[in-house]
């Protein structure tokens, strides 16, 4: 959830002063996408994933202070819950071997956390939602120690002024209440950055928004809560209800929500996205910071607290220019490295096809039918139906196998991308397709054979993921 701060209180001031810079900070934004003086560079790509701390008995554990102060990488850092961490990677230009090169960070960086877990009796987990997670783990006292979590707990649930309520229907039918944001640390993810020239980022935002229907079902890795059996990917409607809290005028159910798929496709420029933020979005953390207005800081912040599914983000070049990522966020975590890679394989490739064909032909669907599209795949996996651009229904596996999986090839070659990197990645979406089994699947069917034994189940993945070998194979 972001960078940290060095505030947790703030007075009425604060946030009138904030909102000054953040207004321009955005207009100085928009002014340098006008006049194009931000960065150029050719197609970069990244990803963050986030996983778990358990102990033996497969439950969390609270641990990740002491865990991360010893492994001492500067890759990992701690996330919301002290059960939970995260590890990014050095960004790669996205062509050749790229997808090789992200495949062995990914494993080294992971293999140190998970020997460094077992080291201290515990191990470390790639999972969407966690099997054996109990309400009552999600506790205030299992935030981990940081002052932006604690300010944004608070800001969030004053914005809200009552408590979080989550109501889900899925194959069963989940009501709870919560007094705090730590619902949130029960979703982890993959984040997958691609930094693009803006006049292509446009472009690539609005292909994004198509292709999540396909990319979180293949992807799909969370289908219990509490011991529900819910969506097959249950972090989407999880955690866009875990923060509820909408724009200005306690819009809180109205169209603008800070977590969700977004308010339409962008017409012009990715300014849109930063115009929304400035006019919808109430400022949760006014930290002031005494730095020049082209560092973006208040704006970037701002935007670190508005968690659309692909969201626009400004970075910088080593040499100090702003660039523009695309940072999409719909495929669960893990179930292994490779298992990853491959989601982020298939979403780059796919989002590029489509980029292009809007380019060159328009946009395939309109913005509703997309939207459908994601909720639909969210909540039925591979096992959903999706309109595409002839306007028809479709299944989404055959789909899948007949024109999304050939234009992701398509894609990444367009990319330049090796040729067997493409075939080696896609081929993992491929196997998941032939077995249909991704991490979801083979979740339901475990439970369904084991009387729901949650706790074996949880000790069956780790077993599976360990092994190295895509969730596709798994038995």
């Amino acid at each position: 959830m972001g960078q940290e701060i060095a505030l947790t209180q703030f007075e009425g001031g604060d946030f009138i002063a904030f909102r000054q810079k953040l207004a321009q900070e955005t207009a100085l934004l928009k002014q340098m996408l006008e006049q194009k003086s931000c960065s150029k560079r050719q197609p970069v790509a990244g990803f963050e994933i986030e996983a778990w701390l358990v102990d033996k008995a497969m439950r969390p554990a609270p641990i990740n202070r002491q865990y991360l102060a010893t492994l001492n990488d500067p890759l990992a850092s701690a996330e919301l819950a002290k059960f939970n961490f995260e590890l990014n990677c050095d960004p790669e230009p996205l062509t050749g071997e790229v997808f090789g090169r992200l495949h062995a960070q990914l494993e080294r960086t992971w293999q140190n956390a998970s020997r460094h877990a077992e080291s201290m009796n515990h191990s470390a987990l790639m999972i969407g939602i966690l099997p054996t997670l109990a309400q009552s783990d999600l506790c205030i006292g299992n935030m981990s120690d940081m002052h932006r979590y604690k300010a944004l707990n608070e800001q969030i649930l004053q914005a809200r002024g009552q408590p979080i309520h989550i109501d889900i229907s899925g194959t069963e039918h989940l009501k709870v209440d919560h007094h705090d944001v730590m619902l949130e640390a029960a979703t982890t993810s993959l984040q997958t950055h691609i930094q693009l020239p803006p006049d292509l980022a446009l472009h690539f935002y609005n292909a994004s928004l198509i292709a999540s229907a396909a990319i979180v079902a293949v992807s799909a890795n969370s289908p219990f809560l509490f011991g529900k059996e819910l969506w097959h990917e249950t972090r989407i409607p999880l955690f866009e209800q875990a923060v509820e809290t909408g724009g200005f005028a306690d819009a809180a159910r109205g169209p603008l929500h800070r977590v969700g798929f977004g308010s339409g496709y962008l017409r012009h420029s990715v300014i849109e996205c930063f115009e929304e933020n400035l006019a919808h979005f109430p400022v949760l953390l006014p930290v002031i910071q005494d730095t020049d207005a082209e560092l973006f800081a208040h704006l970037r912040l701002h935007n670190g607290t508005i968690w659309r599914w692909n969201r626009p983000l400004v970075g910088f070049d080593p040499d100090g220019t702003p660039h523009i990522r695309i940072e999409h966020r719909t495929p669960a975590s893990g179930p292994t490295p490779l298992d990853a890679i491959a989601n982020a394989a298939f979403y780059f490739g796919l989002a590029h096809n489509i980029c292009e064909l809007a380019i060159s032909h328009g946009l395939p669907l309109t913005f509703p039918e997309a939207k459908d599209n994601f909720y639909q795949a969210a909540r039925h996996g591979l096992d959903s139906t999706i309109v595409w651009s002839d306007g028809a229904r479709h299944r989404i596996t055959q789909l899948l196998r007949t024109e999304l999986l050939p234009r992701a090839a398509e894609g990444l070659k367009a990319f330049g991308v090796n040729a067997a990197d493409i075939d080696a990645y896609l081929g993992i979406i491929r196997q998941r397709l032939a077995n249909k089994q991704n991490g979801s699947h083979w979740q339901r069917r475990f439970a369904n054979e084991h009387q729901r034994n949650f706790t074996e189940m949880t000790r069956t993945y780790l077993k599976n993921q360990n092994s190295g070998n895509a969730v596709g194979e798994w038995p």
